[in-house]
């Protein structure tokens, strides 16, 4: 295996870890944002209220994105496989 394609090995997998991951870490900083707005505007300073609407919209997310999560990894171990299965 050459160096290029290690390179774009990593390349594919670097993207779908961007691409499964982001999401969901997506929804969690918009999450927190908000809250930490709402905080900031009612001067409400609970440590709780911020972890258990995260908590819940992070699940809720992995529940609607876990087919689209899968399907992409899923993806990306068929073009590894064949790459295996070529011999390059």
């Amino acid at each position: 295996m050459t160096e290029l394609e290690v390179m774009d090995v990593a390349r594919d997998a670097l993207t779908t870890l961007m691409t499964t991951a982001g999401p969901i870490l997506a929804i969690g900083l918009t999450v927190g944002l908000a809250l930490a707005f709402f905080q900031a505007l009612t001067q409400l300073q609970e440590m709780t209220l911020t972890f258990v609407p995260k908590i819940m919209a992070v699940f809720t997310g992995l529940m609607i994105l876990l087919p689209f999560m899968g399907r992409n990894l899923s993806d990306l171990m068929v073009r590894i496989t064949e790459r295996i299965a070529t011999g390059g």
